[in-house]
């Protein structure tokens, strides 16, 4: 087996997010010249390809996943020119740069929907999605909407209805995700051709390719149908009080990533397209291999993350269930792309109670199979989940649970509602800043008590074997060789001298 083929076939991902990856100007909040100065890292552990979590213009409710200018950069990340930077210096290093795209949703405040939520009639008005309400029981109490949203859609979060009262309109408006979130409306012409456009932008900047948030959402029935009730609450992809029949995943969605490859496809160097999209192996197949309308097969997305592992029971019988379910679904020339851990989910170290043998099995696991595999910064080094209580969350979706979900049941649940906790920052030492910022400095998170090895961490086993004596940071654990991050080093660098681990077929041996 060669391997050959483009790149993204045979590469492995880094994913940083730079609120939380390295401060280079000290003021507590990790910027794009910080990880310039980190690229060494990268590139010397063995990664192929930088995947770049939002640092866009945005007034970072959400962190940078509320955007008010695609174009440009938030000025606490650093400017325009550290972005061109940021794209050439990895490109130095033979790495490839992948830019986290929100095509979905824009921030309240971006000028597009000041703009359209002004009237019904300015030039923006339908840019966004904007829709009459039905005739509600609580049209006459004080404070309230004088209609009830226009359908039964739920918000991702489920808390909560998908529409909000746009009062300058007497309208409501779609926000798939928080208030402050509100959808673009894509059966707009004028607005997919801007997107579009977007992309080529950055493409036209030297940048490889996109991870594309929650794109199997971005598409919504034309008609604005209610979702059918169902009684199941929580499955895999996210909890849904309806089906999600018209919300997610429908064939205008799958069309549209045929459009958007098609813009991929202008440029030279083979770019990708990466999507965050939640459903069954078999709907996550049709976003990468499809037929249109006419039965002619049409090119897609070139990946899309499979998430099973971000919910992994430690079990072999488990992943061997779920490894043989995306071989059958995603047979060569397709490709599964496996992740453990991410911005949004647990840590992996924290899901097995912080046991190091543990966190190295799924690294070699992870590492050795074939597909493409992502690894989030701090992985490598066994960062675990910081606890923070919900009342003191900087978390959008953390402060919503805060007043009705009690403190010592969020503390014991495994999938963590406050992400927060999986965002702190970047062990690079045991000093106080963690290497992140300067010692003096207040991070904006505070730095995981696991940055000096077990003392202190409840989700690290008191062990004479523990191999973390010296924190789970950078330089601990450098050069050492029974150390989780050179255990990930020897499998990058085996992986790549190996073509089998990449793109090799699977056996049953049992």
């Amino acid at each position: 087996m060669s391997g050959s083929g483009p790149w993204w076939r045979n590469t492995t991902i880094y994913q940083v997010y730079p609120r939380s990856f390295s401060d280079s100007n000290g003021d507590g909040i990790g910027d794009l010249p910080g990880i310039i100065e980190s690229l060494d890292h990268v590139s010397d552990m063995g990664f192929e390809t930088l995947w770049v979590s939002p640092f866009f213009s945005s007034p970072q409710e959400d962190f940078g996943y509320d955007v008010s200018d695609f174009r440009d950069v938030a000025p606490e990340y650093g400017t325009f020119s550290d972005a061109q930077t940021l794209i050439s210096e990895a490109h130095r290093r033979g790495l490839k740069v992948m830019f986290d795209m929100v095509f979905n949703h824009t921030s309240a405040e971006h000028p597009w929907f000041v703009e359209s939520r002004s009237s019904r009639d300015n030039p923006k008005a339908d840019w966004y999605i904007w829709h009459d309400g039905r005739p509600g029981r609580l049209r006459r109490l004080p404070g309230r909407a004088p209609t009830a949203p226009p359908n039964n859609w739920r918000s991702v979060l489920q808390v909560r209805k998908a529409w909000e009262w746009g009062r300058e309109r007497q309208q409501w408006y779609m926000a798939t995700f928080l208030p402050f979130q509100p959808d673009l409306n894509w059966r707009n012409p004028e607005v997919r051709a801007e997107m579009m456009d977007i992309a080529r932008f950055w493409l036209d900047q030297g940048v490889d390719g996109f991870r594309l948030d929650i794109f199997h959402m971005i598409m919504k029935d034309e008609r604005l149908r209610s979702n059918p009730r169902r009684p199941k609450l929580f499955e895999l992809d996210t909890p849904h009080l309806n089906t999600p029949e018209h919300t997610v995943n429908i064939d205008d969605n799958f069309e549209l990533a045929g459009d958007l490859r098609e813009v991929a496809e202008e440029f030279d160097g083979d770019r990708v397209l990466l999507g965050e999209v939640f459903g069954s192996p078999q709907v996550l197949r049709r976003y990468v291999n499809r037929a249109d309308a006419a039965g002619r097969r049409r090119p897609g997305l070139h990946l899309v993350f499979l998430f099973d592992f971000l919910a992994y029971k430690y079990s072999a019988k488990w992943f061997e269930r779920c490894i043989g379910r995306y071989e059958k679904e995603f047979p060569d020339p397709l490709l599964p792309t496996y992740v453990l851990e991410n911005h949004d989910r647990s840590r992996t170290a924290s899901r097995v109670g912080g046991d190091l043998r543990k966190a190295r099995v799924l690294a070699t696991l992870l590492l050795t199979l074939r597909g493409v595999p992502t690894v989030y910064n701090g992985q490598e080094v066994g960062m675990t989940n910081t606890y923070i209580p919900l009342r003191q969350a900087m978390d959008p979706i953390a402060r919503r649970y805060f007043s009705w979900i009690p403190e010592t049941i969020s503390k014991r649940m495994t999938e963590r509602l406050n992400r927060d906790e999986m965002r702190t920052p970047m062990q690079w030492d045991n000093t106080a800043g963690a290497g992140f910022t300067d010692p003096d400095v207040e991070p904006w998170l505070p730095v995981g008590p696991d940055n000096e090895g077990n003392r202190g961490n409840e989700d690290i086993p008191d062990t004479e074997d523990s191999q973390d004596r010296g924190g789970r940071n950078v330089a601990a654990q450098q050069g050492d060789p029974a150390s989780l991050m050179e255990l990930y080093r020897n499998l990058l660098s085996i992986r790549k001298a190996n073509p089998a681990l990449r793109c090799g077929s699977l056996s049953h041996l049992g």
